[in-house]
């Protein structure tokens, strides 16, 4: 099975196992539902944290934007006087204690993510699957720190939040159903603070778009590889991330001609998977350049972006944040 393409068959459409899977898909609504329940009832504990949270997270199965918004969230938080953190979980890291990322760390044991966040971010960030600990550990390390910024963690309940962001692209909620039938996390309806959708946003949501910064070169010492220096050249382009299509189109809206390659979200590269034939360089995303920098090959090429967001969610946002502090 191509699971690079799995969800665009399957969860963004009604299919044949897609209505196959519609039973399967109402257990997971009532589990989800009787979760979430239990930590409004008290059942299962919620810690509140000594500074305000800001989470950020899908509704839906698959990378939507969230990484170049937690950067643009805390720009926006530093440009306001704040000093935020980061909290993340981290994916498919191994079952440690909650501890920092480093930039230039490795991304098959901190993830691709945080290693990216770290790098860009300039802020602190920690990782953990107990968020709550990985949060406390940051504050400990970092008690200048006044507010938090939570990478992927809207379904992570054990962590009380002051703010809940969700981010949407172009796909949407796809055909409607829960995983395993659809896309799905919990329902569409669950209300959070914002919506953010990356592309056109609709009344109700906060408009996103991920602009291009530059291409910069994977391996070495990361210089700066002119746009011009890629145009007319023998180019491959490979994308590891919840939507590939989104990178390509930004890519061709450079003008630049080249043979795509999807792959499945966060994949685990190998030099393998980049050799092809008639190439002059392979381009790629940050996501995927972090895992890809101990090949040492001169040829990789990763795309910068920059979120530009609708402007009044900073606005709300810092509202929301000095009424927590002031409470």
């Amino acid at each position: 099975m191509d699971f690079a393409t799995f969800p665009e068959r399957h969860w963004y459409r009604l299919s044949a196992l897609s209505v196959a899977l519609a039973p399967l898909s109402l257990l997971f609504r009532a589990a989800v539902g009787l979760r979430r329940a239990g930590y409004a009832a008290g059942l299962l504990r919620s810690h509140r944290l000594p500074v305000p949270v800001v989470v950020v997270g899908n509704r839906v199965v698959g990378g939507t934007g969230k990484t170049p918004l937690v950067l643009w969230l805390v720009d926006v938080l530093r440009g306001r006087g704040f000093c935020p953190g980061i909290v993340s979980r981290g994916y498919r890291v191994a079952n440690e204690p909650p501890r920092r990322v480093l930039p230039g760390g490795d991304a098959a044991q901190f993830g691709d993510e945080p290693v990216l966040l770290a790098e860009r971010s300039g802020v602190p960030v920690w990782i953990g699957r107990d968020r709550v600990a990985a949060a406390r550990g940051l504050l400990a390390a970092q008690p200048d720190c006044d507010v938090l910024v939570c990478d992927d963690g809207l379904q992570h309940y054990a962590l009380a939040r002051d703010f809940e962001i969700a981010v949407e692209d172009e796909r949407g909620h796809g055909n409607g159903l829960l995983l395993p039938a659809g896309p799905l996390r919990e329902p569409a309806g669950r209300e959070v603070d914002a919506v953010v959708v990356n592309g056109s946003a609709g009344r109700g949501a906060f408009e996103m778009r991920l602009a291009p910064d530059g291409f910069r070169s994977v391996c070495g010492t990361g210089q700066d590889v002119p746009l011009a220096a890629l145009r007319g050249r023998r180019l491959h382009a490979v994308a590891g991330i919840g939507n590939p299509g989104r990178f390509f189109a930004t890519l061709r809206a450079l003008e630049l001609e080249f043979v795509p390659h999807a792959f499945p979200d966060h994949h685990a590269w190998t030099a393998r998977d980049l050799d092809f034939d008639a190439c002059d360089f392979v381009l790629m995303t940050e996501k995927d350049a972090v895992k890809c920098r101990a090949f040492g090959r001169d040829d990789l090429v990763a795309l910068r972006v920059q979120a530009r967001v609708d402007p009044r969610l900073a606005d709300l946002l810092s509202a929301r944040i000095h009424g927590s502090q002031a409470a």
